[in-house]
């Protein structure tokens, strides 16, 4: 959810820049993987409803959307030093199980 809600800050900064780049990706995953049909054409709608759609997929907790984030459009769009640094502050923020 971390790297989701990362890539939604790059949609609000360049929302068009930010759905060509999904778009482009929806291509290649279908051209890849014709079984991601669904979640492709699911992306294609959400992105042809604008920003506001896609940034409300993007971070919404809704079982649904938990689903098709799991075949997200947007790589890319973090770079790695970008990734490694959200996944490093989500291990932070998590607390800590002491045993007993």
């Amino acid at each position: 959810m971390w790297l989701h809600r990362a890539v939604a800050g790059k949609v609000v900064v360049d929302p068009d820049g930010a759905i060509a780049t999904a778009r482009t990706n929806l291509a290649r995953m279908l051209e890849i993987e014709p079984r991601t049909e669904m979640y492709v054409r699911a992306w294609e709608r959400i992105l042809d409803s604008g920003p506001e759609a896609v940034l409300e997929e993007l971070t919404s907790t809704s079982r649904d959307a938990i689903d098709l984030r799991q075949n997200t459009p947007f790589a890319g769009l973090l770079n790695e030093a970008e990734r490694q640094a959200i996944l490093k502050a989500f291990a932070a923020s998590e607390p800590r199980v002491l045993p007993r």
